[in-house]
């Protein structure tokens, strides 16, 4: 795995790999002192061209964690935003030292340019980009759900297990990263949206499309996703009528999640519009592991970031 750009990247056993790496990564997260030597002398690039201080600190914490050097770039207020191009930045950040670029982007296929361009020689990690796909949020939900789901989670995929996943899947990275991540580690996917708000050819994906939610529920699940409504994607709006239409056909309330089995548990990437797509006692009640999540993302992207970077060095060695 020199790059991570797409969940297409890895094999099931890659997967697992990433997964169990993880897991490994969070046992040493409850030590006194949790840096460990793995990337001492190695350089990590966040290069953000959109914002998300979410990721960043993440990827920056993971980076930390495992001793590397980190260097923050953002596109505001840099030269890109003076008009440099991407190879030229890329450049740049070679001259520098970078020994992986972590790249987040509004531009769908930014992460996949950077990686095949020939320009730079470096593993490239796809952070986000437009509305292709998010591999790492992918894996940290991934792990979360095995963690709760799965008995000895270590060497386990979702086998036999259904999520639905619900909202703005037309924009959603997220989205698309999730439904090849979970069925290629063997669970079932549902979307549920409204009609506009599904992509043309989706029946060429892994998964089942419904347009209710408590069909879907009824139908069991072991958890529930919930997505973001991307208002700042929808040029031109007309995707539902109002607000409080779709709150109310497609908002995980407190009654639909007391309509799910009593293991199910409740995921959101966010950030979330509390009661609009997620109702609040239910973001903060005993099925959420919203904030699980957001720790479980640290050690995943800490074997991320060692699958590219320390896993190579110690073959060739």
């Amino acid at each position: 795995m020199k790059h991570l750009i797409s969940i297409d990247d890895l094999t099931r056993q890659d997967a697992i790999d990433v997964l169990d790496t993880a897991e490994h990564m969070a046992q040493t997260q409850s030590r006194s002192i949790r840096k460990l030597p793995t990337l001492v002398g190695r350089t990590v690039v966040n290069l953000f061209f959109e914002d998300s201080t979410r990721t960043r600190i993440s990827f920056e914490a993971a980076a930390k964690r495992l001793s590397a050097d980190i260097i923050n770039f953002s596109a505001k207020g840099s030269s890109l935003s003076k008009g440099e191009s991407l190879k030229d930045t890329a450049l740049t950040l070679d001259a520098m030292g970078a020994d992986a670029i972590v790249v987040r982007s509004s531009s769908s296929g930014a992460a996949h340019l950077l990686a095949n361009a020939g320009w730079i020689d470096k593993p490239i990690v796809n952070a986000g980009d437009g509305t292709h796909e998010h591999p790492t949020q992918a894996l940290l939900d991934a792990y979360t759900l095995r963690r709760r789901l799965v008995e000895g989670p270590t060497g386990s995929d979702l086998a036999g297990k259904r999520v639905i996943i619900v909202g703005d899947i037309l924009h959603s990275r997220v989205a698309r990263s999730n439904v090849k991540l979970l069925s290629l580690l063997g669970a079932s996917v549902t979307l549920v949206a409204p009609p506009a708000l599904i992509p043309i050819g989706v029946q060429s994906w892994p998964c089942e499309v419904s347009y209710s939610l408590d069909a879907a529920i009824a139908e069991g699940a072991d958890a529930v996703m919930m997505l973001r409504v991307q208002r700042e994607r929808m040029v031109g709006g007309g995707f539902f009528p109002t607000e409080g239409e779709y709150s109310r056909r497609f908002g995980l309330s407190t009654d639909r999640a007391d309509r799910l089995p009593d293991h199910a548990v409740v995921l959101h990437p966010g950030p979330m519009n509390r009661g609009f797509e997620i109702a609040s006692d239910v973001a903060d009640g005993p099925r959420s592991v919203i904030v699980e999540q957001v720790n479980n993302g640290v050690s995943v992207r800490m074997s991320v970031l060692y699958h590219v970077l320390a896993a190579h060095t110690e073959e060739a060695s």
